[in-house]
């Protein structure tokens, strides 16, 4: 099986709001790809279902050959745009929380990550500044030997320094014959660690293409073919 992505006729509504429509996609393994779209393009919809959160929907959703289930969650490492975990935890009890939760939780990665990002272990969570607590969840999302890593605005609202950080990070600790689906609006920082992109508006998939070929093909840059595409969206 070359896909760890696979999408068949995926529709989502709200009421009479069509936030997925018709959507197939075929997203293959060991591959990082953007996700890019403007603002109610159906990307967080799309990333819902993708990590369960979201289980009523028609078509068909397939993670590793599985339907979307438990079973998929397993294989999928998420990385929210807000943080997830209670401020009143300490990290220690975090990360045994992430150890009894996932087999392929890395005890190693976790701490060496932690170590590089001097964060102190035995802290509570709500004692650490906001650029920490983003460390820290990105330090629980890569200590796990996942299959699809999921990625909504990693980067979005941080300044330039730690938004270098959180990208080279993800690059040096991801499972390298993982696939990694990047959802972003910063498309000048990220264009040269995609190698596909995905360009959703009003819930259609308008564009699926391996990123050097769309290039050479357009003869822009990435922002620019982004900006041609999406000119009309509000």
């Amino acid at each position: 099986m070359d896909s760890i992505v696979s999408i068949q006729n995926l529709k989502k509504s709200y009421g009479r709001t069509e936030a997925l429509v018709d959507v197939n996609l075929e997203l293959p393994k060991g591959k990082i790809i953007g996700l890019l779209g403007p603002n109610g393009s159906g990307k967080t919809t799309l990333i819902k279902i993708l990590t369960g959160l979201l289980q009523q929907f028609e078509g068909e959703v397939k993670i590793d050959g599985m339907p979307i289930s438990k079973d998929t969650k397993r294989v999928v490492s998420y990385l929210p745009d807000q943080l997830y975990y209670d401020s009143w935890m300490k990290i220690m009890d975090l990360k045994r929380y992430f150890m009894d939760m996932y087999n392929d939780f890395d005890e190693a990665r976790f701490d060496e990550l932690i170590q590089q990002f001097q964060i102190p272990k035995r802290d509570l969570i709500r004692k650490l500044s906001k650029g920490n607590q983003e460390k820290l969840q990105l330090a629980f999302v890569l200590s796990r030997n996942a299959k699809l890593y999921i990625f909504d605005e990693p980067i979005g609202g941080v300044d330039p320094a730690l938004r270098e950080i959180i990208l080279e990070t993800i690059m040096n600790y991801r499972n390298t014959d993982a696939t990694i689906l990047l959802s972003t609006h910063q498309i000048y920082d990220v264009e040269q660690l995609f190698d596909e992109v995905v360009f959703l508006k009003q819930g259609h998939v308008m564009l699926h293409q391996n990123l050097d070929e769309l290039i050479a093909e357009k003869n822009k840059s990435l922002l620019e073919i982004f900006k041609e595409v999406f000119k009309y969206a509000r």
